[in-house]
Parts: C-alpha cells; structure tokens; sequence
C-alpha cells in the first residue's frame, strides 16, 4: 500500500483523480488542459498513478483513454477505516461518477495472490462467491451462450440474471447483467460484466470491466464492486472473509456495530444499501 499513499501525498496527483472522478475516461490532451500543467509533467504524475494502480489505461482506437480505479482506496479503508467508521459508511467504495453520450463503463482491476484456476473457480463456484458477494451466489453450467441467475439461499427470488458471451476458462468471462432487485435498477436494462485474468509472478491480475450502462445509470448497479473484489482477495489469500457491512449484509445473527441486516426489500449493493447483484 506504500505506493498508493506516495501516490495521494501529491496535491497535483489528487487534483488529476479528482479531473477523472468528474469525467472519467480522458485522454492525456484533455488531462494538460488542466492549469500550470505541462504535458510531461501530465504524463510523470499518471506514471506513478497508474504504479499505484490508482489509474487504468484502455485504448479506443488511436486514443488512450484514462480512468479512475476505486478498488485500491477500499482496500485501504477495509484495512483501517471500517473498523472504526459508522457502519453504513461505505462512500469511499463509490468514487466517480460520469455521464457519456454514449453510455458509461466503469473498471475495476485488483492483484491477487493465487492461481488463475483458484481465482475463476472462486467466480463460478456458488458456494465461494456468496462469500464475498453479499452472500449471493451464482447458478449456470458456464458454456457460451448460456444463462445464469444470481441468488441468495434465504431469498425465493432472482436478483441478477444474464448470459454468458464468452467462457475462456481461467482466463475471460464475458457477460451481460440485468439486474432485478428493484423497479429503479431494472430500468437500466441489460449491461455488461467482463472478468479478464492475466497471471504476473506468482499472482494474478483480475480486471473487471462494467460497461454498456446507461449515462444515467443508478450507483446502486455499480457501486459494490470495489467491496466485492475486496473481499474476493481477502478470501483467496487468507481464507477468511471480510466484515465490512456490506459483506456482512445477510450474515445470520448479530453483526458488530450492532448492525441488522436489513429486510428483503431493502438491502443493496451500492452505498445506499438496496439489494446487490
């Protein structure tokens, strides 16, 4: 986490996430517009950003474009803030928000220590996924073209579904998402989910690309996944899961801070807490 903090103790780095949490997806041009900013000093800060793992870059053609990536800053509060915050606060999980003409995509990428085989059976497998997802799993026989429904043992109904596009076990998983946990994220119809991992050393690097989303889209689609990745590394590493409240979201019994998991119209996977994904 050294490099994350080096990274946030300067002021024009900040200022240069804080450029990306108003309009994510930018180029290196629109990044110097930015006053007293030269294009090399630009390109310095977002080396160091980017070592951090604080910025991703995706090309779009002969552009590349830059983003905000939220998952190491909630690592940063999984390991101090939450032990100490007010339950429900989670706002360091939702940093950006962007409205796109033509929709908005949102990457998240993480680095953990295990195997590529680990890391896609801890994707696919029911059991491992409810958790670190906020106790739902997910059902499907993983072949191209087939479906799958996400759902929580104590609940009757469905709170995702979606296709699988493409299956390239360990490597890539393509999916679309509907989400059908409630009347305000069901209008945002079909999305896309897209788990891509790529071995370095003796870890692996997952990315996880939610794009084809409305520019209006509800927070509430997107928002948990720096908690979700959070706790699928804290699962693979140490065998343990997180007790953030969200992850604790439909634990049986008492949970600390005296928190209560919330009924079944009511729990979410965003800051708000509504129902996951």
């Amino acid at each position: 986490m050294d490099a994350v903090f080096k990274a946030l103790a300067d002021p024009t780095r900040r200022g240069l996430l804080d450029a990306l949490f108003e309009q994510d997806g930018q180029t290196l041009g629109a990044l110097e517009q930015r006053p007293a900013m030269t294009r090399f000093g630009v390109m310095k800060h977002l080396k160091v950003l980017e070592d951090a793992g604080l910025v991703l870059t995706r090309r779009r053609g002969r552009e590349k474009l830059h983003f905000l990536n939220a998952v190491p800053i909630r690592l940063v509060h999984d390991r101090w803030v939450s032990k100490y915050a007010e339950p429900w606060v989670a706002t360091l999980s939702e940093l950006k928000r962007e409205m796109e003409a033509d929709g908005m995509e949102k990457i998240f990428e993480i680095y953990i220590k295990t195997t590529p085989e680990r890391l896609w059976e801890a994707i696919t497998r029911d059991e491992l996924r409810q958790k670190y997802h906020f106790g739902v799993g997910v059902v499907s026989d993983w072949t191209p073209g087939s479906g799958y429904q996400s759902v929580h043992p104590a609940t009757a109904s469905v709170i995702s579904e979606g296709e699988n596009l493409e299956v390239d076990r360990p490597r890539k998983l393509v999916q679309t998402f509907t989400a059908l946990w409630g009347e305000d994220v069901k209008r945002a119809g079909t999305s896309r989910v897209t788990w891509e991992i790529e071995t370095v050393a003796d870890s692996c690097r997952l990315t996880v690309t939610h794009d084809e989303l409305p520019p209006d889209a509800d927070s509430a689609l997107y928002g948990g996944w720096p908690m979700v990745l959070s706790g699928l590394k804290t699962l693979l590493e140490t065998g343990e899961t997180l007790t953030t409240p969200g992850s604790l979201l439909y634990a049986p019994g008492p949970q600390p801070g005296g928190v209560r998991p919330p009924d079944e119209s009511t729990h979410t996977m965003g800051v708000s807490y509504e129902r996951p994904f």
